[in-house]
């Protein structure tokens, strides 16, 4: 019976990861009742200050573990989630969002067609998506990314921010000491340190419901994705021992550190 791993990372999630946990145990155990597969729930979290780790403890679910996990930033939350499971005997790893917005369903369809890839990732730009109450804000601040992302990287995906994803392990333990990117560009890391060693990444049409409560704020997020993206460019150029250097500088002297 295949064994599948999924990652949540959470930061302040006490209002909204509950439901997300009911909802991917009940649809899962099911599954693993009809033996179809094994799975375990990860939560990772991360550095947060309110209750969300009370909330998870209530949860007593066999199928369910949590790290607590200090250091900020849900890049280095999955990307520590990630190096938890590919330790252990999981087929396949992967990520979704805590606030749910990608149902289990949909999370299962990317298990479903992973097939012979090494990965698979949900786009919520094909035609045949079901995208709920999504606002114009959000689909310009997607759209705007992805088109920085063309221009940088030679990334065929035309939605690389959707917070599911599901990779075979060996394709993870390959690419774990190339993910350096802890916030809006983890995404854009993972998947060019993917297509960087040839694995090859399915993209599959999803359901994807815009959650209330996004911790987005609009007047930080375009510079901070823009920041993000760029500085992986130049960790990917003849620039990067200049920036690993930066990256030895005191936190209060460095430019993203003051734009959290």
């Amino acid at each position: 019976m295949e064994k599948i791993g999924i990652v949540i990372p959470a930061h302040n999630e006490e209002d909204r990861i509950s439901q997300t946990l009911k909802d991917y145990i009940n649809y899962f155990k099911k599954l693993k009742m009809e033996g179809v597969l094994d799975f375990l729930i990860l939560v990772v979290l991360n550095a947060c200050t309110d209750n969300t780790g009370e909330v998870v403890s209530k949860f007593k679910c066999l199928e369910l573990d949590t790290i607590n996990f200090k250091r900020p930033g849900k890049g280095f939350a999955i990307a520590e989630g990630f190096k938890k499971l590919t330790k252990e005997d999981y087929d396949l790893i992967g990520f979704i969002d805590a606030d749910g917005a990608t149902p289990p369903n949909a999370f299962y369809g990317l298990i479903k067609n992973v097939g012979r890839y090494d990965g698979i990732i949900a786009n919520r730009w094909d035609k045949m998506s079901k995208i709920i109450k999504q606002t114009f804000l959000r689909r310009v601040l997607s759209r705007g990314f992805n088109f920085l992302i063309r221009i940088l990287f030679p990334l065929p995906y035309k939605d690389t921010q959707c917070g599911a994803k599901l990779f075979k392990k060996h394709a993870l333990k390959k690419i774990e000491n190339d993910l350096y990117i802890t916030h809006w560009a983890f995404d854009i890391n993972l998947l060019y340190a993917l297509n960087k060693r040839k694995f090859k990444i399915n993209v599959i049409p999803t359901e994807w419901t815009d959650k209330e409560g996004s911790k987005i704020n609009v007047k930080k997020v375009p510079l901070m994705m823009f920041i993000g993206v760029v500085r992986l460019r130049l960790l990917n150029s003849f620039l990067k021992d200049f920036l690993r250097l930066y990256d030895r500088m005191p936190e209060w002297i460095k430019l993203h550190h003051r734009w959290r």
